[in-house]
């Protein structure tokens, strides 16, 4: 799920990367009184794609025979308006471009992505946007939430999401519930989890993060994204990357939105590669300062047997086990631009090791 400002050039090629892959494409354009024009902008934006038009004035049967003639695959793109947001099922269709995304609700345009997907096929969905400057702050709330919430299962995250936008009403109001926007939704609801178990008598795992000691100054600064609102959306999806695949999505996104990342910028997303290994790694603690890195595995940890004896044939006497969880490394340099490509490759390794232990056993 990619957000963009609306680039005929990113259009063209999206849908001939599908075309390409012998796949069909979604174009929802939600006006119907200016449809024909965009269709007629679209045949000659990609003259070798077979074009269709679909939306709710038309007459039933031309409708329906113009969804047939699309699931028999006798056209390449769809031009529809919402219309096609529920009830379709078609595997060859797994590219979605949705003009004007910000005029539609969160729920509609999680409706609209799933639309796509269908198959084994990777899917693609395109949320056109115009100027960020000139969107409402819902708007900027829904698009990202609509990119965060990415995965398979994330229906009710972005129920909560469209929620916690939207307000709650009564239900969830002040009246029954309090002010639940005072510590946010998220953490309301691990609240009641945490109260629900503990009335059942269960314990609940304490999450927890690695601590981080490292020797970089590293932030988003203002003259790089002007919006506080927007700032804050990227520090959230930032501390919520789980995984090394999401964080290298952002990066792209990020690059396309506001351009190349100043220094302090590169040196966030470096912070958090290390955030995200040393938590896969379960990490308690690692430090990178001074020409030294100190790791500490937390107790419940497997250790990475394997990856570590690989490390200390390659690292010799410049690594030393302070404990049977505790290694520091000498690393040769000691300013943040040389030792973070070291710092990361030594998890890499780790992790890498860690992963192939896991398919073993």
């Amino acid at each position: 799920t990619q957000v963009l400002r609306f680039d005929p050039t990113v259009v063209r090629e999206a849908i001939a990367r599908e075309l390409a892959r012998g796949g069909q494409v979604y174009y929802v354009h939600n006006r119907v009184e200016t449809m024909e024009q965009t269709g007629a902008w679209l045949q000659d934006l990609v003259p070798e794609a077979r074009v269709l038009m679909a939306h709710g004035q038309m007459n039933e049967q031309l409708l329906e025979r113009v969804m047939l003639r699309f699931f028999h695959q006798e056209a390449d793109v769809l031009l529809a308006s919402a219309i096609i947001q529920s009830g379709l099922d078609i595997p060859s269709a797994n590219t979605i471009l949705v003009e004007r995304a910000d005029l539609f609700g969160l729920s509609q345009l999680y409706q609209l992505r799933g639309r796509v997907g269908r198959s084994g096929q990777q899917a693609f969905a395109y949320l056109f946007i115009p100027n960020e400057e000139t969107l409402s702050t819902d708007a900027q709330k829904r698009m990202n939430a609509i990119q965060e919430f990415a995965e398979l299962g994330s229906g009710f995250r972005i129920a909560a999401a469209d929620l916690e936008i939207r307000g709650a009403g009564n239900l969830l109001g002040k009246q029954q519930s309090g002010n639940i926007a005072a510590v946010g939704l998220d953490l309301y609801l691990q609240m009641v989890e945490q109260a629900v178990q503990q009335l059942k008598g269960q314990e609940m795992e304490e999450e927890w993060e690695p601590t981080l000691q490292l020797d970089v100054s590293a932030f988003i600064p203002e003259e790089y994204v002007e919006d506080a609102s927007q700032r804050l959306g990227l520090y959230k999806r930032l501390s919520g990357s789980d995984r090394l695949g999401d964080l290298a999505l952002l990066y792209g996104e990020t690059l396309d939105r506001f351009g190349s990342p100043p220094a302090a910028m590169e040196r966030l997303f470096e912070v958090m590669q290390i955030k995200v290994l040393a938590k896969a790694l379960q990490l308690e603690y690692v430090e990178v300062r001074g020409g030294l890195m100190n790791v500490r595995f937390h107790e419940r940890a497997k250790l990475p047997e394997q990856g570590i004896r690989a490390l200390m044939d390659s690292w010799k006497d410049r690594l030393d086990c302070l404990s049977p969880r505790a290694y520091r490394f000498t690393l040769p340099e000691q300013d943040w631009a040389s030792m973070y490509p070291r710092a990361n490759t030594i998890l890499q390794e780790l992790y890498q090791s860690m992963a192939k232990e896991e398919v073993k056993s």
